[in-house]
Parts: C-alpha cells; sequence; structure tokens
C-alpha cells in the first residue's frame, strides 16, 4: 500500500521528514497546568458570538468541499506541499502505542491513574467489538468522602515535532467535576511548549484551546479565526508564556455550543484536527455531519477547511523554536486545580469532593474514540504558480496536482482493504 505514496515522493522529488525517535517512559512528563480560578464575572469563561443561531452555527460549519479541487497545500512563500499518512492509532491495537501515567496527578486532581493492567482489569480502558477505544473514569463504586476515584490518563510512546493531527471521535468526557483534556506536551516542560486541542470542565459547553510556553510568544490576535479571546479584568489572554498571568497561557475559547460536554455528544461526536508546522498551530472541529470529504477519504487538505476555531501564527511566536518533542496524551482528571477550584462558580451541587463520592455522577466521564491519525508535512519540489486561494495557475500543475490527490486517494483505499 506505500507504492503509490513512494511513487509520489520519487516523481515530484519530494522531501521527507526525518523520522522521529520514540520515547520509552512518561514518569517526568509535566501535567497540564492549572488555569487562574475565574472570578464571577467570567466564571464560565466560555463568550459565544453574538447573533448566532443555532441553524447559523451548523452552517458556518458545514462548508462546501469542491470534490475536484487538488489535495495541494501552500507555504506563505507559495511552495507547495501535502500531508502524508504517517501514524495510525485505532481499534485493537491502540493502546499498544501508549504509555499508561499510573502516578499522583500533578495538577492535583481528586483521581487515582491506575497502570495498564489495572485499566484492563478494572475495564476502565478497552476496545468495544466494533473496534471503538473507550477510557473512562469508575463509574461504579460508591466512595467516603475524601476517596480519590480511579481514572486513566495515557501518552504516545512516540514524539512528534510538527505534523497534522485528526481524531474522530463519537464523545469526550464532561459532567460536574470532570476535567478532560486532549492534548501535547514536551518532556522538557516548559521548554519544548504545549497545546491544550480539547479543554474543558464541569458543564461548560464551549472548548478551550491553550498554548504554553516559555517567554517570547504571544497569540496574535489579527490572525483569522472563529473563536474568542478570553480575558482576565480586561487583559486578554494572549501572552503564551507560563511564567505570567498564572500559567494561563494563551487561550482561544470555541463559539460553537457542541465544542465540549452534552452538546458534542449528542449530535455524535466529530472530527477535531490540529495542524502544526512552521507557519502556525491551528485547529478545526467539525460536527459529524460536517466532517469534511477529505479528511473521510484521508487526503486532509486544511486550506479548504475554512476559519480555523484558532490560530497561533508564527508572526508573534517563533513556533520552530517554542514547540517540540510532543507526545499526544489523553487523560480524565477530577476536581484539582480548575475544577476544583471553579466549582462554587458553576452551576453543579454540593462541593467537588461530595460529587466524587457517588459513581453514577461520572457516567459521562468517558472517551469514545473511533481513530487518531498523524500526517507529516512533505514538500513538493518546485512552486506551483497559485492564484484564487491556492488553485494551480498553469495547465501543468493542475494534472501534477490531479495525479497527486489520485495517487493519494489510492493509497488510503489501499489501506482501509489491507
Amino acid at each position: 500500500m506505500y507504492l503509490p505514496i513512494c511513487f509520489v515522493s520519487f516523481l515530484l522529488c519530494a522531501l521527507p521528514t526525518k523520522a522521529l525517535d520514540a520515547v520509552d517512559s512518561s514518569t517526568n512528563l509535566r501535567p497540564r497546568r492549572p488555569l487562574p480560578i475565574p472570578s464571577e464575572q467570567d466564571a464560565n469563561l466560555q463568550p459565544q458570538k453574538p447573533g448566532l443561531s443555532t441553524t447559523e452555527e451548523y452552517h458556518f460549519v458545514k462548508r462546501a468541499h469542491p470534490a475536484n479541487r487538488p489535495g495541494i497545500n501552500y507555504n506563505p512563500d507559495g511552495s507547495s506541499f501535502v500531508w502524508l499518512q504517517d501514524d495510525v492509532y485505532e481499534g485493537r491495537n491502540f493502546f499498544d502505542s501508549f504509555d499508561f501515567f499510573a502516578f499522583r496527578d500533578p495538577t492535583e486532581g481528586h483521581v487515582n491513574y491506575v497502570n495498564k493492567s489495572d485499566a484492563f482489569a478494572k475495564r476502565l480502558a478497552y476496545v468495544t467489538d466494533d473496534n471503538k477505544v473507550v477510557m473512562k473514569t469508575d463509574s461504579w463504586t460508591k466512595l467516603p468522602l475524601g476517596t480519590y476515584r480511579d481514572s486513566v490518563r495515557i501518552n504516545t510512546k512516540k514524539t512528534y515535532t510538527t505534523g497534522l493531527f485528526i481524531i474522530d471521535m463519537d464523545k469526550a468526557p464532561w459532567g460536574c467535576a470532570v476535567w478532560p483534556a486532549f492534548w501535547s506536551t514536551g518532556f522538557n516542560w516548559p521548554t519544548e511548549g504545549e497545546i491544550d486541542v480539547l479543554e474543558g470542565v464541569h458543564d461548560n459547553e464551549h472548548n478551550q484551546i491553550a498554548w504554553h510556553t516559555t517567554s517570547g510568544c504571544e497569540y496574535d490576535p489579527a490572525a483569522s479565526f472563529s473563536g474568542q479571546i478570553p480575558n482576565d479584568n480586561g487583559v486578554n489572554r494572549t501572552n503564551c508564556d507560563h511564567a505570567a498571568n498564572s500559567n494561563a497561557g494563551c487561550n482561544v475559547v470555541e463559539w460553537s455550543r457542541a465544542s465540549y460536554g452534552p452538546y458534542f455528544e449528542a449530535q455524535g461526536g466529530g472530527v477535531i484536527a490540529m495542524k502544526w508546522d512552521e507557519n502556525d498551530i491551528s485547529i478545526w472541529s467539525f460536527f459529524r455531519a460536517a466532517i469534511p470529504r477529505d479528511i473521510i477519504t484521508g487526503t486532509p487538505n486544511p486550506s479548504l477547511w475554512g476559519l480555523p476555531s484558532a490560530r497561533l501564527l508564527n508572526t508573534k511566536c517563533n513556533i520552530s523554536q517554542m514547540f517540540a518533542k510532543h507526545t499526544v496524551i489523553f487523560d480524565i482528571t477530577l476536581c484539582g486545580a480548575w475544577a476544583g477550584n471553579s466549582y462554587a462558580t458553576t452551576n453543579c451541587p454540593g462541593t467537588c469532593d461530595q460529587r466524587l463520592t457517588e459513581p453514577s455522577n461520572f457516567i459521562n466521564s468517558s472517551w469514545s474514540i473511533n481513530y487518531l491519525k498523524t500526517y507529516k508535512k512533505v514538500v513538493l519540489a518546485g512552486n506551483l504558480t497559485q492564484v484564487n486561494h491556492g488553485q494551480p495557475q498553469s495547465v501543468i500543475s493542475t494534472l501534477i496536482a490531479t495525479t497527486i490527490t489520485l495517487l493519494l486517494t489510492v493509497s488510503s483505499l489501499l489501506a482501509l482493504v489491507l
């Protein structure tokens, strides 16, 4: 199944990216940071774009994706590239490529992160008969007050420096006291940066995206994106420096009510994509009914996806210096530095510790993942002159681009068959 991809690389003198080294342990992995305790005024930190009805939200994300447009992307300097499939995490083999983090939660969560054997024995991690990957919090054991609840945190054995990461999931954890995240970071935090792709707490309905770095990286609000930048006491969160503003990082909140929580699950989940290269780190969210065709066929082309929810540009942040060697992480923590400290500002009953005692409170604290796919950026030899938002200008360029798309599609179909 690798023949078409190899042929494309040979034909166009593609420059393959360097292989990435695997890592063996996550014991020194720095956790996702706690966020500042919100004030009453911005307790939920979940602003919404004004004047958008539910119907308008749907049409905003259900963008047109022309079937005949080639899968070529372009850098700002006009050079062309494609995203070629790198790794696939799915089904029965999903957990083979992950390490289980079985240590005290450094974000002060009230959880016992279990090791791999305990996770499978206790049915906190498993794969269903229809190949859905499930990770969850214990939702069947009644606990005395002050006792921590069993949960799961995993990270990829492989590390990544740049790439396109696409996750398809039916549900993500949510509920009072619940604090889940899908994120990535380096083992040398904060030097290698952190990217929070999906994160929320309690009964929030809006995903919060964040970056954390050393000093010298700022979010450029002039970038084109659809989310909103939250603020603390009138100051926008655009400084990504971990040492500033209680390590809040630079944040963007998605405007859609279905980007996190019960509405995300109710409409069948969806796809989240994170593109990370030297130009920017951008994140898109797609409802189940609006997943782009090029993602479904395995030939992703972010240039067709419209505005991302958030985009960290290299205009005020040297991405190549600030982010490197990331492991990809899933976790579910409870209470802790964010969820615990913000609990009193929500509509959740009682206290966070009281919430932990009753197992039925955590029936929604579960991941259900169809796949996580990674792609690497392969630059094509020479420039294809572009006009009209990236359409190849010459007939020859169009033929080359179409040939690449055809071969990538064939490769994707072969991968599905084999």
